[in-house]
């Protein structure tokens, strides 16, 4: 496999003794480039916090997490920062979009912050794609939910990122807007060779990806290519 990311014996234990909760509890794992994982389980599984982790959001108790060449816990704290802002593009349940900024700045914010020129030609490539090229000028309070998504996917690939992390990108949605996105993150996963890590607790959103991996009390009990 050419995995883009390896997770090795990976914790995430809170409190101590006989209140400790082990959020996450031995994980391995690798995710090949270029390929949709979507990671499944129910609330409380563990899976939020193994994103966060993977993403770089939060340390482990104990393990490893490799992203290409680079192992996480070996930056400091401004270097995990430079490091998320230019590898690795989120997308959350929430969009996390600026309201007072417009489609366009929203999606090249991300690069702006790290003092980099937009690659403007590939971006508007993804604009079409997402079909967002008639909302550039709006403000995300003028668009639904399910537009705010394509913006907030159009943001997570304008950097080209080593990963797209996606954090529950269908919650707030509802079932058709939710297939279109997730459609959308599949057909842009295959466009760009671009490599996707997703929780959901939908296992029928779950089958569109290229490989289901299941996490249940802090511990992946499978994986499997679909």
């Amino acid at each position: 496999m050419d995995s883009i990311l390896k997770a090795s014996g990976l914790k995430k234990y809170y409190g101590s003794k006989d209140n400790m909760v082990r959020a996450l509890d031995g994980v391995d794992l690798e995710i090949e480039r270029g390929k949709f994982t979507a990671i499944i389980g129910t609330s409380g599984s563990g899976k939020s916090t193994l994103l966060h982790m993977l993403g770089g959001l939060d340390t482990p108790t104990e393990g490893s997490i490799r992203i290409g060449s680079t192992e996480l816990s070996a930056l400091n704290g401004e270097q995990a920062t430079i490091f998320r802002r230019r590898q690795i593009g989120f997308v959350f349940q929430n969009y996390n979009l600026v309201p007072v900024l417009t489609v366009w700045e929203n999606i090249v914010f991300p690069i702006s912050l790290d003092a980099q020129k937009p690659d403007k030609e590939f971006i508007m490539h993804v604009v079409k794609l997402l079909g967002l090229e008639a909302k550039l000028d709006s403000l995300p309070g003028n668009l639904s939910g399910g537009q705010q998504q394509r913006v907030a996917i159009a943001r997570a690939l304008a950097g080209k990122p080593s990963i797209i992390l996606a954090d529950e990108p269908t919650g707030n949605l509802d079932s058709k807007t939710s297939d279109d996105v997730i459609g959308l993150l599949k057909m842009t996963s295959r466009e760009f060779s671009q490599t996707i890590v997703m929780i959901t607790h939908n296992p029928e959103i779950a089958q569109m990806a290229d490989r289901i991996v299941r996490i249940e009390d802090g511990k992946i009990v499978a994986g499997q290519l679909i």
